[in-house]
Order: structure tokens, then sequence, then C-alpha cells
């Protein structure tokens, strides 16, 4: 494997839009893959090649089995690894300001509670429309470069009818995968009055953010919302046609997870305290548990016991849960680090889990998986095993991020006619 980057030869789309829908995608071949990660948690196999036609994978195998495609462009990788392009189906991209203080202070002991929220809240009001899809923008081409292909992002720091829709439609400009999260917190002009802010995140907010979501999700905690207010805010989502997520059991045990799986949510996510029951209803259930280390390591928190629920048959996604205030990172390959040191994860299964699960918890099956018949969106590393993406922790080992068979982000190793 080389360790240079050539110049390169294929052209590149600066878009930040991690969807990359509308682009009818390339044509070629690639070869000299030392190691390739497929998403399915199956373990890596080593010198593959693939075959892109019209940015989707017509074939992928070992090298020697590798079809004629006679006239087709040639990307030698030099025995780099390649793995799926990662799916975040978790984050907050779009506020304003920062929480570096409250950082500070939980690093000096000081414990972690769900208050943070409204100091964000503020910030987000008072910022420009500009102002936020900026910094929005930016943090999803940063996500890009470290080989984020699809993102979810959420509102949830506006809070109020206007400023939730402007929110939605920022994070539109972004991602088809956009959440509505009016039901993060209760607004300070609504203490002691949360049903009232239910029923507005129910009836007027939801109305006029629906034409700009998939999703619908609610923080079912201490401090956030009962799971009475959940479950009318998440049927409220159901009936305006999106489908449910659920923030639960990250601060404590509570009932949200359970909540998640009896209205058959694609996802729950945080899950750190989790009963037996819950383990068990989960494993029984579609919901995916989504779990979100990065969140533990920036509040000195306990982790989720990812082994527990892998062993008990619950499907898992890994995703960075990027916001200012618990988790200021929108990198998958840290994540997927914290997932093998913290959570008694192999890096297979941490892999799978940040591509293939994130896939599940976003109910796609065109993404997320390097197999026959899904989009061509992958990342090259610039290393010689896909293991070294938690071997070399903090270090940018994503050097080529294609979607759709396009490059879109770092340099191609080489694309030869």
């Amino acid at each position: 494997m080389s360790n240079r980057h050539d110049t390169p030869d294929v052209r590149r789309r600066e878009d930040t839009n991690c969807t990359g829908e509308g682009n009818d995608g390339a044509s070629f071949v690639i070869t000299g893959i030392g190691e390739l990660c497929d998403g399915t948690g199956s373990p890596p196999a080593e010198n593959m090649a693939m075959v892109v036609e019209s940015g989707r994978i017509a074939w992928v195998g070992p090298e020697t089995n590798l079809p004629e495609a006679s006239g087709a462009a040639l990307l030698d990788v030099d025995g780099r690894a390649v793995i799926p392009g990662f799916v975040d189906s978790h984050t907050h991209l779009v506020f304003a300001g920062d929480r570096a203080r409250e950082w500070e202070a939980r690093m000096a002991g000081h414990p972690y509670g769900a208050g943070g929220i409204v100091r964000t809240v503020e910030a987000t009001r008072a910022a420009t429309t500009q102002e936020l899809s900026r910094r929005a923008a930016g943090l999803a081409a940063e996500a890009l470069a470290g080989g984020t292909t699809t993102i979810e992002v959420k509102s949830g720091y506006g809070l109020d009818v206007a400023n939730e829709a402007r929110l939605v439609r920022v994070a539109a400009t972004l991602t088809d995968e956009v959440t509505f999260l009016g039901g993060h917190v209760v607004p300070p002009e609504y203490a002691g009055r949360s049903d009232d802010y239910v029923s507005l995140v129910c009836g007027q907010m939801l109305e006029s953010c629906r034409s700009q979501c998939r999703w619908i999700d609610v923080f079912c905690e201490e401090g956030a919302f009962d799971a009475d207010q959940a479950k009318a805010v998440l049927e409220a989502g159901r009936e305006a046609g999106l489908g449910l997520r659920v923030h639960a059991n990250q601060l404590r045990h509570g009932p949200g997870a359970s909540l998640a799986v009896a209205v058959g949510a694609a996802s729950v996510d945080h899950c750190t305290h989790l009963a037996d029951s819950d383990v068990e209803a989960l494993a029984g259930s579609s919901t995916v548990a989504t779990l979100l280390p990065a969140a533990e390591f920036s509040t000195r928190s306990a982790y989720p016991d990812g082994r527990r629920l892998l062993d008990a048959g619950v499907r898992l996604a890994l995703a960075t849960d990027c916001n200012p205030g618990t988790s200021f990172t929108t990198s998958m390959s840290f994540v997927v680090a914290l997932a093998v040191r913290e959570l008694g994860m192999t890096v297979a299964e941490a892999l799978h889990a940040a591509t293939g699960g994130g896939a599940d918890a976003l109910r796609r099956d065109d993404i997320g998986r390097l197999q026959q018949g899904k989009r061509a969106d992958f990342s090259v590393l610039d290393a010689p095993s896909v293991s070294w993406i938690a071997y070399r922790p903090g270090v940018p080992l994503v050097s080529a991020v294609f979607r759709l068979g396009e490059l879109v982000a770092g340099t191609s190793p080489g694309l030869h006619p």
C-alpha cells in the first residue's frame, strides 16, 4: 500500500448533502482492495474487487473472480481497506453557540443534567437562518470528509413554531433524513405547563414542520417528557405520516425503551440504562437500539453495555449524537473506536453497527452495505485493514469518500481509463 495520495483523476462533487440523491453516479472497477468490510457484520475479506455501474454496486467479490469489464475505468486502491459509507442516524447539527464551559465543568467533576439544552435554544433562536445554515453545512461537510455518506439531522433547538420550522428547513438542505424533535425539552415559557407544550408540539408545531421531515422524535426522560406525553407526540407524528424515533434511558432507567418497542419505533437511542425486560423486548422487536458512546465520553457517564445487547440478539446501530452540549463530534471513526474499547464490541460488530446498523435504524435497505444492487457509498482508508479505525483512534484514516460512485471528499488513490 502506498503512503502517498495521488492527485485525483475522478471528478469531485463539491456538495455536503449526505444523501446524494439526484446524482446518476459513476461507473468503474475497483481493484487492489487489501481488506473489505461489507457492512453485514461478517469478518472483513481480503484481496477483493468491486464493480460500480451507474452509482450502484454491480458486483463484489475476490479479485481472482473479477468479471470482464471491457472499457471500464479502473480504480486501483493499492492494498488499502474499503468500508461502506458510515450511516450516522442520530445528530443535532442545526444550532448556534457552544457549551464549552458546561463541558469544562463536567471534566472538573460536575454531573450532567439535561438543562443545558435551554442555553442552546436561546442562542439558536437569536441566530439568523444564514448563521444556522453555515454552521450546519460546515458540520455536515466535516462528517462527509470523515466517511459519513448518510446523515440524519434533528431539529429541537427552536422549541417554538417558527424556529422549529426554520430548523427543519435548514436540515432539509443537508439530508433527506430530517427528524422533527419539538419534543426535546419543555422551553422556559412553558415551565409548569408541559401538557400545554405537548399540545403545541402535536398540533401547530408538527403541522408547520411535517412537510420537511421523514421522522418524529421525543425525549422520554425525567426532566423532559413522561411516557404518556411521549406517546402522544409519537402518535401525532404517526398520524402525520412520519416514522418514529425515541430518545430514552440515557440518564437513568425509565419507560422510554419499552414505549419505543410498543409503538414500533424504528430506533430507540441512548439505551444506557436498560432492565432485562427492556433487552428482552428489544430483542423480540424490529426496533434498533442506537448507542451513542461519544455522549458518555463527553459526560463522564457509564457506557451502555453493547455486548449484553448483542448477545441477547438486539439489533444495534452506532451514531455520533453530534450536538454542542454532550457530544460535539462528527467522527463516526471515533465512535467505532469507543464501541470497541468501551462497549465490548468487536471491530466487525462496531463497523456493522456504524454502517448497516445505521441503515436499519433509518429503515433503509439501499445504503450501509457493500452488496450487489446497493448504492456505491464507500470510503477508502489509508490503512491496510479495517481494524485500523479502532487501532489508530483519532487519526484521520479516511482518504477518499465516494457517494453513488462519485468522489465527494478526499483524493482518489488513482482512477485510470
